[in-house]
């Protein structure tokens, strides 16, 4: 299978003192890190995870749906 090209938040968030990174389109699927990098990584691992469990249980990975805003 493919994976299908998810969008991923990176942010930081004062409250837990760490960059977090977050799929939309994946339901409570994200990690932190110390830098965008490292959460980045962490989210993909994550991501990996998110899916693999998903399959295995036969349920549908979901078809990207999220897009952020575009500023102009």
């Amino acid at each position: 299978m493919n994976t299908p090209h998810y969008h991923i938040n990176v942010f930081w968030s004062e409250e837990d003192d760490s960059f977090i990174a977050n799929i939309p389109d994946l339901t409570h699927c994200s990690a932190h890190g110390d830098t965008p990098e490292e959460a980045m990584q962490e989210v993909l691992e994550a991501q990996a995870a998110w899916l693999a469990v998903r399959i295995a249980s036969g349920e549908p990975v979901p078809e990207p749906e999220y897009s952020a805003p575009v500023e102009a």
